[in-house]
């Protein structure tokens, strides 16, 4: 691990000790998380993921017409000019 020097003000320096105590970890412990959980949260999914994601939703729903290969630019606008 790398050691790193960081400031909080004092209403977060409160809810740390509060949030390690309930958990009964350190301070160190529940920032270790925070930016792990926030990291995550940002990071763009991988190609994979994503290819994943889009396979997995093909064929998931129905519109209930038999023709929107053909005429989907007609269904797009109507749907937009709604």
């Amino acid at each position: 691990m790398v050691r790193m020097q960081i400031q909080f003000t004092e209403e977060e320096d409160v809810a740390l000790r509060r949030e390690a105590a309930q958990r009964h970890v350190s301070v160190s412990a529940v920032v270790r998380k925070a930016v792990d959980d926030g990291l995550a949260a940002s990071a763009k999914p991988s190609r994979e993921e994503l290819v994943r994601r889009s396979l997995a939703a093909m064929g998931r729903f129905h519109s209930g017409t038999g023709d929107v290969s053909a005429r989907h630019d007609e269904y797009f606008a109507d749907s937009i000019l709604d």
